[in-house]
């Protein structure tokens, strides 16, 4: 029974890692593209530094809250704030960048 425990542990972190990769991705190459300002062609190597920037600090933002305890893990302040960050350091990271 043990094993079950510590088995469902294991993947509810890794789940949750891997859905503030996707959203946090997805919310820094989509501040990427919708920024205002004058694009000078697509640079992968950027849209995959807005992508990591904003999965890192979707990453960081969740468990900055937990620690804090301002929310627990799986509530909607959680997901709120994880894309918040994301979006901010994605358009910060932008309007540097172009």
């Amino acid at each position: 029974m043990a094993i079950i425990d510590l088995m469902a542990a294991l993947m509810g972190v890794s789940m949750g890692f891997l859905a503030f990769l996707v959203i946090g991705g997805i919310s820094g190459v989509s501040a990427w593209i919708f920024y205002p300002g004058v694009s000078y062609g697509v640079k992968s190597g950027r849209i995959l530094i807005a992508f990591l920037l904003g999965s890192i600090t979707a990453a960081a933002s969740s468990y900055a809250g937990q620690y804090l305890g301002l929310f627990q893990s799986g509530q909607i302040l959680e997901w709120a704030s994880a894309i918040f960050a994301a979006c901010a350091v994605g358009c910060i990271f932008t309007a540097l960048a172009k």
